[in-house]
């Protein structure tokens, strides 16, 4: 148990486990920033240029309401609302891999078109003893 619980610890004061949590909350942020996009601002025009349709109102009713029951829904509009929320939240991640593969790329292109770093003094030093051995 001890052993487990010390892998554990390790796991979790890794670097890695931090990175993730920074962005799961910032995901979330992204989403709520998406849906209110997705609800508010592509929604309207394109429930206005179909006829005044809110796509959050389409229904398909499976009960009507009775008393002291409420109805039951299918909430199809809320579900395409969904789907084009989840398609902006692709796009966008896929456009910030691009782009960091395109930046990562371009640094390992000028990493490896620089001329290595001159050796330090002390294999400089070396060198030349080894040098002038060779020499005598």
């Amino acid at each position: 148990m001890k052993k487990i619980l010390d892998e554990f610890r390790e796991f979790a004061l890794k670097g890695n486990v931090l990175d993730m949590a920074i962005g799961i909350i910032i995901g979330g942020a992204f989403g709520t920033i998406v849906q209110s996009l997705v609800k508010d601002v592509i929604m309207p025009p394109i429930g206005m240029l179909i006829g005044g349709v809110d796509f959050s109102d389409i229904k398909i009713p499976l009960r009507a309401a009775a008393a002291g029951k409420e109805a039951v829904t299918m909430n199809i509009g809320v579900f395409i609302n969904n789907v084009i929320s989840f398609l902006i939240v692709a796009w966008a991640v896929f456009m910030l891999v691009k782009g960091i593969n395109m930046l990562r790329e371009r640094f390992e292109k000028e990493k490896a078109a620089a001329p290595p770093p001159p050796p330090p003094p002390s294999e400089q030093y070396l060198k030349e003893i080894r040098d002038a051995l060779v020499k005598k």
